[in-house]
């Protein structure tokens, strides 16, 4: 009987030691200090999906979350939507079932994500729209980050406005290589750009979808020089070429190289600023470019955390980009990285 009293008593004891180790820790000093598990630190888990790598800029700016995630203690499930809605919404749908933290996705259009939208609501995930904006009312995601569009637009207009041209010709004709039709990086663009020329002597006669995509430019290019033995659309002779994004541009220049067209004939505004087109800049093939700022992760990492924890965050959060024009001392410029 002793020996059975004294077992209980120890198995008690050890019970209760066991309960102890629980809900509380030992520190260096030996005092007991309470456990509160809201106050321990949980990895973060970010669902991203990227709508592709069409571009050294769409690459750079997957790179940046990457890095920034890694260097924040933040794990990343990852998707690529290879240019598909559908993809993005499949994807958006697995990182709920998957149960993250935190959705950020680059969305490919505006329209058509209020459904997937109020399914993260619905499971209180928080959701960032990154790059490109959409149309969604803003109690459906948290919040934005990424380039100012329309100010961008403005930006090669106003470069436009400032350059000297031959004052006794009237009008002058603009070509509009436009990015993908209704994502609101195209429309900002398109909008901020014609906003500036208002009431000017340029005129935009002809604008045409080239996806962001480089074959595209070269396509689109192809087509009018070929149609019309010449940079020409209806008679009219182009005069200056605004594209929405590096990739076109580029494609564009390829075009003029195969049929010997010198492009310092043409005013030609860029934007993103991928090396090649600063390079092509500083060549002189190129007169401006409006800075795309890819470089978003540490600020996207930021905005994570804080709606990881319940925070709110601003409804906008533009990057810091700036010009690069043909007046500019390229001695200064130091190398892009994309």
């Amino acid at each position: 009987m002793k020996r059975f009293v004294f077992i209980s008593i120890a198995f008690f004891f050890a019970a209760i030691s066991f309960l102890c180790i629980l809900l509380f820790r030992i520190d260096l000093t030996g005092k007991s200090v309470e456990k509160n598990p809201a106050t321990e630190k949980k990895e973060i888990i970010l669902g991203f999906s990227q709508i592709g790598s069409e571009s050294a800029w769409r690459t750079r700016n997957t790179q940046s979350v990457f890095e920034a995630a890694k260097n924040n203690g933040i794990q990343i499930i990852f998707d690529d939507a290879q240019q598909k809605q559908s993809n993005q919404i499949k994807a958006i749908r697995s990182f709920i079932v998957y149960q993250v933290d935190v959705i950020a996705f680059v969305p490919i259009v505006e329209d058509g994500w209020d459904n997937v939208l109020k399914e993260a609501k619905d499971a209180q995930i928080p959701v960032i729209v990154v790059d490109r904006k959409i149309n969604s009312s803003p109690s459906l995601y948290a919040g934005y980050i990424g380039e100012d569009a329309l100010e961008e637009g403005k930006k090669a207009g106003r470069f436009l406005l400032s350059k000297k041209m031959n004052e006794e010709k009237e009008v002058y004709n603009v070509m509009e290589l436009y990015g993908t039709r209704n994502s609101s990086v195209a429309k900002g663009r398109s909008e901020g750009f014609r906003s500036v020329l208002e009431g000017s002597k340029f005129k935009i006669i002809y604008s045409e979808d080239g996806d962001f995509l480089r074959s595209l430019g070269k396509e689109i290019a192809e087509n009018l020089i070929q149609e019309n033995n010449g940079l020409f659309y209806k008679g009219q002779e182009i005069d200056v070429i605004y594209s929405h994004n590096d990739a076109m541009t580029l494609g564009l220049l390829d075009a003029f190289k195969e049929y010997k067209i010198d492009s310092k004939d043409k005013v030609i505004i860029s934007i993103d600023a991928e090396q090649k087109s600063i390079d092509a800049l500083k060549a002189g093939k190129i007169n401006c470019v409006v800075e795309c700022n890819p470089d978003l992760g540490e600020s996207l990492m930021v905005l994570v955390k804080d709606v990881a924890q319940g925070k709110r965050i601003a409804r906008s959060t533009f990057m810091e980009e700036t010009v690069f024009t043909e007046n500019d001392d390229f001695s200064s410029y130091k190398i892009r990285g994309y």
